[in-house]
């Protein structure tokens, strides 16, 4: 019985996180998208774009989730 509570507690709150965080996945996946084409269009290399891109992504989409109502 304590085995399933933890396992569901567990559940609930990585479930509210993943919701709260949606924002920061979704700048972190459109950043690494934008910055794997810059980074492939100007020859720096398509992988460390891509980095830095989904730094700066999950970076802005944190803010906008902190910000918006």
């Amino acid at each position: 019985m304590l085995k399933r509570t933890i396992t569901t507690f567990i559940g609930l709150t990585m479930l509210s996180a993943a919701v709260t965080a949606c924002g920061t996945a979704t700048g972190a996946v459109v950043g690494a998208g934008a910055g794997a084409a810059v980074g492939a269009g100007t020859g720096y290399g398509a992988g460390k774009g891509a980095l830095i891109g989904t730094g700066v992504g999950a970076a802005a989409g944190a803010i906008y989730d902190f910000t918006k109502d």
